[in-house]
């Protein structure tokens, strides 16, 4: 079964998909370690990773290159950001091609002008409702598989207001958009509100610190939303643990050894390379070099 199929598979089900955020495969196979049915490729943590803010400053290329690595690693269903498409309906078209080839099971574009910034900041700039419903319509055409999955995001909700963004969640969804992320909601009335109004599955964004108000896993479900992604939360703990080891260091204090390289490596099947360096010779050849001793 493809990703993109097992995608699909767990989106019929009853049960909320919970996607924690990667940023490149260490993180990704941890997400798959802890056990969950699929990740999130961060924008944000992919943009930080090579040292920018997140300001529409990573092209497509570095994205996808970067979605294939956690593809690779994590060997889950892998839910892509994929800003505003990056560009008009051909940079579009050519961008779902890419990301699916990439073993990519979803991405989601937004409504953003072009450069777009972190959906929870200030003085966003909205596309057009004719440019956006048209990008939607490429990229469903554009997929090569039916179970590649578009989701239409959009950051309506503070430039335009609530009713704006439900609006457009719509209109995508009519343009062929199979799941609508309605970024940045302001109140738990407005989050619930959601998957009420909006015609088809919803995606929540959970954001500690951001715009929107904490919604527990198990509250986002009861409102109804299939899928929720948590990009932020393996990024700042990075961020702490590293601040705290290096102070640590700075000050000549080292943290007790809790794991070995060998099991370091073993998180990531070392064991199987072990046995592949001797699999594919032939055991005469060493018969005969012992007999030759």
């Amino acid at each position: 079964m493809t990703h993109a199929a097992n995608f699909r598979a767990l989106l019929a089900k009853d049960e909320m998909i919970v996607a924690p955020g990667a940023i490149d495969g260490i993180t990704g196979r941890m997400v798959a370690a802890a056990g969950f049915p699929a990740v999130y490729m961060t924008g944000a943590g992919t943009s930080m990773a090579l040292g920018y803010p997140d300001y529409g400053l990573i092209t497509m290329t570095e994205m996808v290159a970067n979605a294939r690595r956690i593809v690779d690693a994590s060997d889950l269903p892998l839910i892509s950001d994929a800003d505003t498409g990056y560009g008009n309906e051909l940079n579009v078209w050519r961008t779902v091609q890419e990301f699916e080839r990439a073993g990519v099971a979803a991405i989601h574009i937004e409504d953003q002008a072009f450069p777009k910034k972190c959906g929870h900041l200030d003085d966003k700039e909205l596309a057009s409702r004719e440019d956006f419903a048209a990008k939607i319509r490429a990229a469903a055409a554009a997929r090569r598989s039916e179970e590649f999955t578009i989701i239409a995001r959009t950051d309506a909700r503070g430039p335009a207001g609530f009713e704006e963004a439900i609006a457009r969640g719509n209109l995508a969804r009519q343009a062929g958009a199979d799941l609508i992320f309605v970024e940045a909601p302001q109140s738990m009335e407005e989050v619930a509100e959601i998957p009420r109004r909006i015609d088809g599955p919803c995606l929540l964004n959970m954001v500690r610190g951001g715009k929107s108000p904490d919604v527990s896993i198990k509250d986002a479900q009861a409102m109804g939303f299939a899928v929720s992604i948590v990009p932020g939360l393996l990024l700042r703990g990075i961020f702490e643990s590293c601040d705290r080891l290096l102070r640590d260091l700075a000050e000549d204090r080292f943290p007790p050894n809790r794991s070995s390289p060998g099991a370091l490596f073993a998180r990531f099947d070392a064991a199987e390379w072990d046995a592949r360096r001797t699999a594919f010779r032939d055991p005469a050849d060493g018969a005969e070099r012992t007999a030759a001793e």
